[in-house]
């Protein structure tokens, strides 16, 4: 199984440290102060690294969508102007990419993003950002998972509404251009999925067909199923973070705010830790307990010097310091060497 390695050093792999990204996407509404503040945030909850979206106005929507006006979002909460007004006020522009990433560098968080054109991988390259995210809905934009691929950065691919042919379609395309640095996330497009639908097994079908890391880019409300995602060795959790539900944007809604995000952030780590070893093991510290807890064999009464020992002679009482319990076979028949009082624990110099 490969591992990838991110510039900073951060080892991607399955079942290692969980590395936590928050989604802001365009949860900063445009707005530089509140993004920053999601930012900060979301440092402060202990995640690895933001990730935002790069698009404009021009790279992702033809003019016959916005003309007919579609509706992207799954959550029913409502959203000023038309569609076209709302990607012109939402989309990043160049020069705040510059700024989001001085000020992610500046307070020691990994800035990341989603480019949906060429220009934007050109983009995030020149801003050096430590990996290139694919966003689920270009799993099968081939022209773009090349010129991505061809930068030599890792790619982190989402998965979601692919089949297994597209994925591993798409694995091909990159690794044809010479990447292996590939991270494939769990994803279910759908803004809450219902449970019946997020399959996270589909982790443990992913890591057993590709040889590459995997992880879950999770949309579900709450905090229990990434952590049950940890459960099955997922390297990379991708959370939607806002610092308010109740704001007016695309993804507020469906965002985890920081209570849910630090639960995540701190619980995946103990989760990932209590994982431990395949092989069957006893802790120190559990070899310490067996002396107070388990049974030695005592006397069941006072027994004399010559008496031959019948299995009503003896019997298991705390602690485990002397003879183990497990040995009540091998000190039936045996004889005593000198008189022992009820209770005492037995030992082997006891026998003759």
């Amino acid at each position: 199984m490969k591992t990838v390695l991110l510039q900073n050093g951060t080892e991607l792999k399955n079942f290692g440290k969980p590395f936590i990204i928050a989604e802001i996407g365009s949860n900063h509404n445009g707005d530089m102060l509140l993004a920053k503040r999601i930012i900060d945030s979301a440092k402060s909850c202990g995640c690895d690294a933001v990730k935002f979206q790069s698009f404009n106005d021009k790279s992702l929507i033809c003019k016959a969508e916005y003309k007919a006006n579609t509706k992207y979002n799954d959550s029913p909460k409502k959203h000023f102007g038309s569609l076209e007004e709302m990607v012109k006020k939402y989309y990043l522009r160049e020069e705040q990419h510059y700024e989001l990433k001085e000020y992610c560098d500046k307070i020691g968080i990994i800035f990341s993003s989603s480019p949906f054109s060429k220009e934007e991988v050109d983009l995030l390259v020149k801003l050096e950002v430590p990996f290139l995210k694919v966003a689920s809905m270009d799993i099968n934009n081939y022209p773009l998972l090349r010129y991505m691929a061809s930068t030599g950065k890792p790619i982190i691919l989402s998965t979601g509404m692919a089949t297994l042919a597209e994925i591993d379609n798409a694995i091909h395309i990159i690794e044809k251009e010479g990447n292996t640095q590939i991270v494939i996330l769990h994803c279910i497009s759908i803004y809450p999925p219902a449970y019946e639908d997020i399959n996270l097994r589909n982790i443990t079908m992913l890591q057993q067909t590709f040889p590459y890391p995997v992880g879950f880019s999770d949309h579900s409300i709450g905090t229990h199923i990434p952590l049950a995602a940890i459960t099955l060795g997922s390297c990379v959790i991708e959370k939607h973070f806002t610092i308010d539900k109740e704001m007016p944007g695309w993804d507020h809604e469906i965002s985890a705010d920081p209570i849910e995000l630090r639960t995540i952030v701190e619980q995946s780590k103990q989760v990932n830790n209590s994982l431990g070893s395949f092989h069957r093991l006893v802790s120190a510290a559990e070899e310490i307990k067996k002396l107070k807890f388990r049974r030695s064999i005592v006397a069941a009464c006072n027994l004399t010097a010559g008496q031959i020992i019948g299995k009503d002679d003896i019997i298991s009482k705390r602690p485990g310091t002397g003879l183990s319990a497990d040995l009540v076979d091998y000190i039936v028949g045996r004889t005593l060497k000198s008189d022992i009082e009820f209770d005492s624990i037995l030992k082997w110099e006891d026998f003759e």
